[in-house]
C-alpha cells in the first residue's frame, strides 16, 4: 500500500488513546475511518470533526467483548463503504492487583475484551479480506506479551495470547498462499502516556501508575500507520521494550526478575492510596477522552528516573549478551584430547 488516501480503516477503542490518535492521523492523510468504541457520543463528535478534513467518517458504538456487536460493526462499515482495507483491533482493558484480590469476573472481562474481541474482529476482517483479495489486520498487543509482569495476570495472559494468535493467523495465510496481499501484524507498545491506566480496574490499594519509562503515544500511532503502509509481523514500540526483548531472549530470568521488581515498585510501593474500583471493565468512564493521559514526568519519577531505568535495562541487556556469548564460546571451544 503506497498511501492511505481513500482507504477504509476500521479502528476499535477509538474514543481515546492510540485509537483516537490513529483515527486522526489516518484522516489527516486522506483515509476514510470507521470509529468503534463504547462511548458513542465521543466517537460521534470525533467523526464529525474528522469529516471536516474532507474524508468520510462513521461512528459505530461497539463493545468488542460482544460478538454480535463486532459483526454489526463490520456490516455497518461494508454498508457504508463497500470494503475494508485496514482493520485495527485496539480496544483493551485491565485489572490490576494480586490475581486472587481481583474478582474473577474482572479477569473474565479482560479476556473477553482483549482476546475474544480481537478474535471476533479478526474473523470478520479476514473474511472480507479474502473476498476482496487484500487487507491489513493490526492487533495492538503489548510488551506484556513479550515479557510478563505481576499484578496484571489476566492482562499479561491476554497479550501473550494475542501475540500467538497473530503468529497462527500468519502461518495459515502462508500455508494457503494468501500472505502476499493479506497481512496480519502485531504492535507491542511499552508504557505509553494514555488514559489506559486511569481506566483500569484497581485492587492494589495504591494508585495505578505506568511502569517507567513512559513514552509519547505518538510513537505507537506512527507505528500503526507505518505498518499499514509497510506490513511486518511484529513491532515493539519504545526503546526499553526493544532492549528488553533482547534481554528476554538471552537472559530470561534477568528479565523476569527485573519486571517483577519494577512493577512492584511502581504499583505497590507508591504513597498514593486508592480504593478498589472496577474501572471501565463493565461500563465506560466519562473521564480520559484524550490521546494522552498526563503521566509523563508526573507519576513516574520524571526524566531522571526514566533515564536511570533505561540505563538499567541496557546494562542488563549487555550482561545477558555477554553471558550468552560466553556460553556460545564454551560450546564451540574444542576439548583437549584425553
Amino acid at each position: 500500500m503506497r498511501d492511505v488516501r481513500n482507504r477504509v480503516v476500521v479502528i476499535t477503542g477509538a474514543s481515546s488513546g492510540f485509537g483516537r490518535g490513529a483515527a486522526e492521523k489516518f484522516a489527516r492523510n486522506g483515509a476514510h475511518v470507521v470509529l468503534a468504541a463504547r462511548r458513542g457520543n465521543l466517537i460521534e463528535r470525533l467523526a464529525n470533526r474528522l469529516q471536516k478534513k474532507g474524508v468520510r467518517a462513521l461512528a459505530v458504538e461497539t463493545d468488542v467483548s460482544d460478538r454480535g456487536q463486532v459483526e454489526n460493526l463490520a456490516e455497518r462499515a461494508l454498508r457504508e463503504f463497500g470494503r475494508i482495507d485496514v482493520w485495527i483491533n485496539n480496544a483493551g482493558v485491565a485489572t490490576y492487583g494480586r490475581f486472587n484480590d481481583s474478582p474473577i469476573e474482572e479477569h473474565e472481562q479482560v479476556i473477553k475484551t482483549n482476546l475474544l474481541g480481537p478474535m471476533y474482529g479478526s474473523r470478520v476482517a479476514l473474511e472480507q479480506f479474502r473476498r476482496q483479495g487484500h487487507g491489513v489486520l493490526i492487533n495492538v498487543g503489548s510488551f506484556a506479551g513479550v515479557a510478563s509482569f505481576p499484578y496484571g495476570a489476566s492482562y499479561t495472559a491476554s497479550k501473550h495470547a494475542i501475540r500467538g494468535f497473530g503468529t497462527a493467523l500468519r502461518q495459515e495465510l502462508e500455508a494457503n498462499n494468501e500472505s502476499a496481499n493479506i497481512h496480519v501484524c502485531t504492535v507491542e507498545p511499552t508504557s505509553m502516556d494514555t488514559p489506559f491506566f486511569e481506566h483500569a480496574a484497581n485492587h492494589t490499594g495504591h494508585a495505578v501508575r505506568p511502569i517507567p519509562p513512559v513514552y509519547d503515544p505518538q510513537l505507537v500511532i506512527d507505528a500503526i500507520y507505518e505498518i499499514t503502509l509497510n506490513p511486518k509481523p511484529e513491532a515493539v514500540v519504545g526503546s526499553r521494550g526493544k532492549v528488553g526483548a533482547v534481554v528476554g531472549k538471552v537472559a530470561p530470568r534477568v528479565m523476569e526478575k527485573q519486571m517483577a521488581h519494577r512493577t512492584h515498585s511502581a504499583m505497590m510501593e507508591n504513597n498514593e492510596w486508592a480504593s478498589d474500583s472496577p474501572g471501565n471493565l463493565f461500563a465506560p468512564m466519562l473521564s480520559g477522552a484524550g490521546v494522552r493521559g498526563g503521566w509523563t514526568g508526573k507519576s513516574t519519577g520524571g526524566k531522571v528516573a526514566n533515564t536511570l531505568v533505561s540505563l538499567g535495562v541496557s546494562a542488563a541487556a549487555g550482561w545477558g549478551l555477554w553471558k550468552w556469548s560466553q556460553q556460545e564460546s564454551s560450546r564451540r571451544r574444542p576439548r583437549a584430547a584425553a
